[in-house]
C-alpha cells in the first residue's frame, strides 16, 4: 500500500506545504532542524491537525480536512516509534511486546509473536526487564511491540539518535530486515549514511517546504543536492551482486561499472549488496590507471558537473545506468577536460568499501 500525505500549516513565523507519497519500504524524511519533519510525522500519526492536509494509507483516508475527516490516533493503526523507546519498566520484555499486540485489531494481518521475535533477534530477552537491555535491545523491543499492533504503517522519529556508534551498528541489521519487509515505513533521520543504507524513498525537506523527493539512489548522487544533504558527507549508492570469495578473501561483487572487491561481506553467490561511496572518496581519470594500489576502477561517462563557491566540483558519471558522486577540484575538472559525454574512470581511494556503508537488498 502507498502512504500518500500533503498538508499545510503556518505557524505565523514559519509555514509548512509538502506532498508526498511514500511506498512500500522506507522512506526517510530528511532535513536541517527546523525543516518540518516532526509537523510531517505528528500530522500523520494524528497527534496534529494542520490547517490544510490529507493523509491516506491505500483507500483508507485517515485525515481529509476538507471533508471534515481525522481518524483519532489509535483509529489509524500507526506503528509509532519515538527516540526513546518507552517501554513499560515494570512489565518484562515479552510483556511489553504483548501490551503492542492488545492493539491489534481482531482478523488484521501483520506478523505473529514468533516472527517478530526472530526477526528482532531478542528470543533470549522475553525474561528481562527494561532496566536490564541496552540501548540498541530497547530499541529493538520498541519496534517489535509496534509491530505486534499490526500497524498500516510504521514511524520511525529518528530510532538511532540516542544510540552511541556500536548500538546503532548492533540494530543496523535487523532495520534492514524490517526495509524488506513490505510495510511502508516513514523513517525521520539526520544522518545521511542512514537514509543510504535503509531507504528506498528519500523525501528532502527545507523551511517547509519539499526540495526534491524521489528514489534515493538518484538523489543521493544528484551533484546539485550534494551541499544539501551533508556536502562532505555526499555520495552514492549502487547496486552490486556477490559473484564469490578469492583466493586472497576478498569477497567480488559485479556492479554496472565493473567489480568491486569487499572485505567484510556477505559471500551468499548471487546475493545482493547496496554499496554507498563516498564522493570524496572517488578519484577520477580519463584512462584507466595502471600500477595503484586501489583495486576498485569503475568505468563511466560525466553526466553533470556542479561547481562550488570554494573551488571544488561535484561530478556525476553514469556507470552503467547507475549514478556514482565524485568530489574533486574545479582545477582538476579543467585538467582533465571533463564535460557531459567524456568517458573517464572513477578509482576509490580505499582498499575496499567500508563495512558500515555495506549493506545488504
Amino acid at each position: 500500500m502507498m502512504l500518500d500525505v500533503s498538508l499545510a500549516h503556518d505557524f505565523g513565523g514559519f509555514s509548512v506545504d509538502v506532498a508526498f507519497t511514500a511506498p512500500p519500504g522506507v522512506t526517510a524524511l530528511f532535513g536541517a532542524s527546523g525543516a518540518g519533519k516532526t509537523t510531517v510525522v505528528n500530522t500523520v500519526a494524528g497527534l496534529f491537525t494542520p490547517q490544510r492536509g490529507r493523509v491516506a494509507i491505500g483507500d483508507t483516508v485517515l485525515l481529509d480536512t476538507a471533508r471534515g475527516i481525522s481518524l483519532p490516533p489509535p483509529r489509524r493503526r500507526v506503528g509509532y516509534v519515538f527516540q526513546e523507546p518507552r517501554l513499560f519498566p515494570h512489565l518484562s520484555v515479552r510483556a511489553n511486546l504483548l501490551y503492542g499486540a492488545r492493539f491489534a485489531p481482531r482478523g488484521a494481518q501483520g506478523p505473529e509473536f514468533a516472527a517478530v521475535v526472530e526477526m528482532l533477534g531478542i528470543g533470549a530477552l522475553l525474561k528481562r526487564r527494561p532496566g536490564a537491555l541496552s540501548g540498541g535491545e530497547k530499541a529493538r523491543v520498541s519496534i517489535g511491540r509496534a509491530l505486534l499492533s499490526k500497524p498500516r504503517f510504521l514511524l520511525l522519529d529518528e530510532p538511532l539518535a540516542a544510540l552511541d556508534a556500536a548500538r546503532s551498528d548492533e540494530i543496523l541489521p535487523f532495520l534492514e530486515r524490517l526495509r524488506d519487509a513490505g510495510l511502508p515505513v516513514l523513517l525521520v533521520s539526520h544522518a545521511i549514511a542512514e537514509v543510504a543504507r535503509l531507504a528506498a524513498t528519500l523525501v528532502l525537506l527545507d523551511e517547509g517546504r519539499v526540495l526534491a523527493a524521489g528514489p534515493v539512489a538518484g538523489l543521493l548522487s544528484d551533484p546539485r543536492l550534494a551541499p544539501r544533504l551533508g556536502g562532505t558527507e555526499a555520495g552514492s549508492v549502487i547496486a552490486a551482486r556477490v559473484s564469490g570469495r578469492d583466493t586472497d578473501g576478498l569477497v567480488r561483487a559485479e556492479t554496472t561499472g565493473g567489480p568491486v572487491w569487499l572485505v567484510a561481506a556477505p559471500e551468499v553467490p548471487g546475493g545482493r549488496l547496496r554499496l554507498r561511496i563516498h564522493a570524496s572518496d572517488v578519484i577520477l581519470a580519463r584512462e584507466r590507471p595502471q600500477g595503484l594500489s586501489a583495486l576498485n576502477i569503475l568505468q563511466g561517462v560525466v553526466q553533470e558537473i556542479s561547481a562550488e563557491a570554494d573551488g571544488r566540483a561535484f561530478v556525476r558519471l553514469d556507470i552503467g545506468g547507475e549514478s556514482l558522486l565524485a568530489r574533486i577540484t574545479a582545477r582538476s575538472v579543467r585538467a582533465l577536460g571533463l564535460a557531459p559525454g567524456v568517458p573517464c574512470h572513477a578509482v576509490l581511494k580505499s582498499v575496499a568499501v567500508s563495512p558500515a556503508d555495506l549493506s545488504q537488498g
